[in-house]
């Protein structure tokens, strides 16, 4: 039996590594996917998206099969008891790590020379190349940093459910993206919000049918 410290320092070497696949991986189809389609339709790279949705979901499916996979977490399961409600560690976790993560988003989007460029690029490419910034690399920079987003997301769902299978991104990413349109497309503090209010609304609604 491993101890534990050997044991928190495989799963952090598993979410690095996760981070650093996801990464390679939306970079690669950023260049074959997203990027023939550059002046296309709104449409198209919607679609592009959930096409490409499906297929990682297939090769997963087929790489490591269709069946739950126990996933190991790092923190106890007692619940914790607060003015009513119960939260677990691994919950608490995932607050601090969504907190941490979402300023430093906000940080690097707002104050940063690669933020800058990010958001002139989403204005207006052409614009923002004559000003000496180079949209390709810009929009390929922003793959990457949503995939490791992604990666710490998925590393997080996993811990809270000590489950992982290859569909399990799907609904969470709908989720996401209806947070997103809630709080406004571009506006990072405005999607936590957004999210915040669809685990309300989801929450209080189940309750109800459950009742």
């Amino acid at each position: 039996t491993p101890k534990p410290s050997s044991a928190a320092s495989d799963v952090y070497k598993r979410q690095v590594i996760a981070c650093v696949v996801a990464a390679t991986l939306n970079f690669v189809i950023e260049k074959v996917a997203y990027r023939p389609l550059r002046n296309s339709p709104k449409l198209a790279p919607l679609i592009t998206a959930i096409g490409m949705s499906i297929l990682l979901q297939t090769l997963a499916m087929i790489i490591w099969k269709p069946t739950n996979k126990a996933y190991p977490t790092l923190l106890p399961s007692d619940p914790i008891h607060i003015a009513g409600a119960v939260i677990s560690p691994t919950q608490v976790m995932i607050l601090g790590v969504t907190a941490v993560s979402l300023a430093i988003l906000m940080w690097l989007v707002n104050y940063t020379k690669l933020g800058r460029a990010m958001r002139a690029t989403a204005e207006n490419p052409r614009v923002a190349a004559l000003m000496g910034i180079r949209p390709d690399m810009v929009i390929s920079a922003t793959f990457i940093i949503g995939a490791v987003l992604a990666a710490i997301a998925g590393v997080m769902y996993a811990s809270n459910y000590g489950i992982a299978q290859h569909a399990m991104g799907f609904l969470p990413g709908l989720k996401a993206f209806t947070a997103a349109v809630f709080g406004g497309i571009g506006n990072l503090a405005g999607a936590v919000v957004g999210g915040l209010l669809l685990g309300l609304i989801e929450a209080i609604g189940s309750g109800y049918i459950g009742t």
